[in-house]
């Protein structure tokens, strides 16, 4: 994900941050598209991965954990964000 789609991120409102939250969405039917940061342990992330993939979620990668935090106005690091529909 590039610093364009960050800046997306920023200005969309419609957004679930952190692992069950971004989880949560995902099984309601919410999540349009997942944000995993790259630097996030693949440990933590394959469920909601696998979770996205099962119900057509579109999913995009940003660099780092601190990068998606930043994204989306939180002052801690974040390994997933879902853009809700």
């Amino acid at each position: 994900m590039d610093a364009m789609n960050l800046a997306d991120c920023k200005k969309n409102k419609k957004l679930r941050i952190g692992l069950k939250q971004s989880m949560k969405a995902i099984s309601e039917g919410l999540a349009e598209k997942l944000i995993i940061a790259r630097d996030a342990d693949q440990y933590v992330t394959r469920g909601v991965l696998k979770l996205a993939e099962e119900h057509g979620v579109k999913i995009e990668y940003c660099e780092s954990m601190k990068a998606l935090g930043k994204a989306c106005e939180i002052d801690v690091g974040a390994a997933t964000a879902v853009i809700i529909k």
